[in-house]
């Protein structure tokens, strides 16, 4: 489990196929001190398990079902990549509960002009059906806002702060990134899916039914 809250940003040294997906390995900064065989990062938003650590870098194994849904399969050597270990149990939880489950993928729709905040991105409606006005969601594992949203479409507004530490500062438009939507907000949903309730609707006799008197 994460929380949203990018700690490095990592340079990509290398990447290797393999017969099951294919090997990162990626240098960690100051995380690498903190790091065993074993541990969980979170990689652009999606959660990796540390396979070998040397020399201040770690290789990461990523499966092909990651890399056909997430942006991990595009990247190359000397890409920049969004780092985060995993969320202690006595840890502040400043961003949102973020899995490391990449949904999908968005593409750049428009850039902060000078003076502007919102970045906008195409999404499959798949994606956007499981947003809300106001709510979370996890871009290249960033925690952010929804600023906007409509069917397709959504926008966050993004801060100096981060824009500088993370890679999303260099987006441009057309880029792909990963995106984690809020995993509360999938609970409730297919809960409601499960009662029949999302096309009708909440009514006072379904919850009833429900056994709420």
């Amino acid at each position: 489990m994460f929380t949203g809250i990018i700690r490095h940003v990592g340079l990509l040294r290398d990447v290797s196929r393999t017969p099951a997906g294919a090997r990162l390995r990626i240098d960690l900064g100051p995380l690498a001190a903190k790091l065993t065989n074993g541990d969980s990062v979170a990689v652009n938003g999606a959660c990796l398990t540390v396979a070998a650590l040397a020399g201040g870098a770690g290789e990461f194994d990523v499966v092909a079902e990651t890399l056909a849904r997430t942006t991990l399969s595009q990247l190359r050597a000397g890409a920049k990549v969004n780092l985060e270990t995993a969320l202690r149990a006595s840890d502040a939880l400043d961003g949102h509960l973020v899995q490391g489950h990449v949904d999908g993928t968005a593409k750049v729709r428009t850039v902060p002009r000078r003076g502007q905040s919102v970045m906008e991105f195409d999404a499959p409606r798949e994606l956007t059906d499981w947003m809300v006005p106001k709510g979370s969601v996890a871009i290249d594992g960033v925690s952010l806002t929804l600023a906007s949203l409509a069917d397709g479409r959504f926008g966050v507004a993004l801060i100096p702060t981060t824009l500088a530490e993370t890679t999303l500062g260099g987006l441009a438009v057309g880029d792909k990134v990963n995106i984690e939507t809020d995993v509360i907000g999938k609970y409730v949903r297919r809960c409601l899916r499960q009662l029949g309730t999302t096309s009708q609707g909440l009514t006072v006799d379904k919850l009833a039914d429900m056994g709420f008197k």
